[in-house]
C-alpha cells in the first residue's frame, strides 16, 4: 500500500475501501482448494475415533469441542466478510481443516 502523508483522510479511506472490495471480489471468484482440508478432517476423525476407542472421553469432548468452536468462529468470520451459503461453508471448512495441506 502506498501512503501519501499529504493525502486527505477521506481520499485514503475511499482508496482502502476500493482495495478491500477488489480483494473481496477476487476471493469470492476464486475456487477453494479443498484437498488439504479433506486430509485434515480425515486425520482429525481418526484422532477422535482413537480417543473414543481408548476411552479418553474427556479428551474426546475437549478436542471435538475445539474443532466445533473453531469451525463456528470461521463460519461467523466468513458471514461477516460477506460470504453466504456454500462458499461460506467451504471457507470455514478450509480454515478449520486446511492445516492438512502441510502434512
Amino acid at each position: 500500500m502506498h501512503f501519501d502523508e499529504n493525502e486527505p483522510q477521506s481520499v485514503r479511506d475511499e482508496r482502502f475501501a476500493a482495495q478491500r472490495a477488489r480483494r473481496r471480489a477476487a476471493r469470492k471468484a476464486a475456487s477453494l482448494d479443498l484437498g488439504g482440508a479433506h486430509v485434515g478432517v480425515v486425520v482429525a476423525a481418526i484422532a477422535l475415533i482413537l480417543l473414543g476407542w481408548f476411552g479418553k472421553l474427556l479428551a474426546l469432548g475437549i478436542v471435538s469441542g475445539v474443532f466445533l468452536l473453531w469451525f463456528a468462529a470461521a463460519l461467523a468470520w466468513a458471514y461477516a466478510d460477506g460470504d453466504h451459503g456454500r462458499h461460506a461453508l467451504q471457507r470455514a471448512y478450509t480454515i478449520t481443516f486446511g492445516w492438512g495441506d502441510g502434512l
